[in-house]
């Protein structure tokens, strides 16, 4: 008899019954904050001080010059700083989108809500685009038939919120109804389609903009809300936006 073999076996089966079961019974934590108490490295910080100093460098870099401070708290239906944002995007975006389509940008339409900073007196910077824009929202170009832009001006008529547009104008009746709205100085034709820029958030449905679903097509610039607005800033000396007609109530 294999006595060798037979006592490995009983080995086995004596390890086997004293394995026991693990389970996770709970999970603690602990917060540690982050704070001017901490111990700085001194090696880490030697090693990242020339990239922040580079970094803060560039977005200090001075790009324009701003005649007064723009909040988007100024106008009721329109702003100084939604309009330049709006007009921004149509001036840098259309021969872009013109030189690969072969067509116009009819109109421009940005949130009201994704105006984060105002722009203050003084000096434009890099730095000033991030703060106004810190997220990465890019340009789309949709084209969308005139029922959906039906939708798109009652729901500018329903929010009365100052959400930027530009080539666009919209006027409402003094009890805040609907009057008429106006593409270059004609009324739109709700049988035609139309090309509007956009960012990507109101594309896929931010502000609850549905309407931009039904489209017939997208055309993807990969330009950056913000990177439109440097690009702005650099072609232009000083920066004097105004509140005007684009979007009001009248008084009779």
């Amino acid at each position: 008899m294999n006595y060798k073999h037979l006592g490995l076996c009983f080995l086995l089966i004596i390890l086997s019954s004293c394995q026991q079961d693990l389970h996770l019974n709970k999970i603690e934590g602990r917060q540690i904050n982050i704070s001017d108490s901490l111990v700085i490295d001194a090696q880490i910080e030697d090693f990242i001080k020339p990239y922040r100093e580079n970094v803060n460098k560039n977005l200090d870099s001075i790009l324009a010059y701003a005649v007064d401070t723009y909040s988007k708290n100024d106008g009721e239906y329109n702003t100084a700083i939604g309009n330049m944002m709006a007009d921004a995007l149509y001036e840098q975006a259309n021969p872009i989108f013109k030189s690969r389509t072969g067509e116009d940008i009819d109109f421009v339409l940005l949130n009201h809500g994704g105006i984060r900073a105002i722009i203050s007196k003084g000096n434009v910077t890099t730095r000033t685009a991030y703060e106004v824009m810190p997220f990465e929202n890019s340009t789309v170009v949709v084209k969308l038939k005139g029922l959906q832009v039906k939708e798109l001006i009652d729901y500018l008529v329903e929010a009365k919120r100052a959400h930027p547009i530009s080539r666009l104008s919209i006027a409402l009746n003094s009890n805040g109804s609907f009057k008429e709205a106006l593409l270059d100085g004609q009324p739109l034709d709700y049988n035609k389609s139309y090309n509007i820029a956009t960012n990507d958030y109101l594309y896929n449905g931010g502000d609850r903009m549905d309407f931009f679903k039904t489209n017939d097509s997208l055309y993807v610039l990969n330009y950056k809300i913000r990177n439109v607005l440097i690009d702005y800033f650099k072609s232009i000396d000083t920066l004097n936006p105004v509140i005007d007609n684009r979007f009001i109530q009248l008084n009779n």
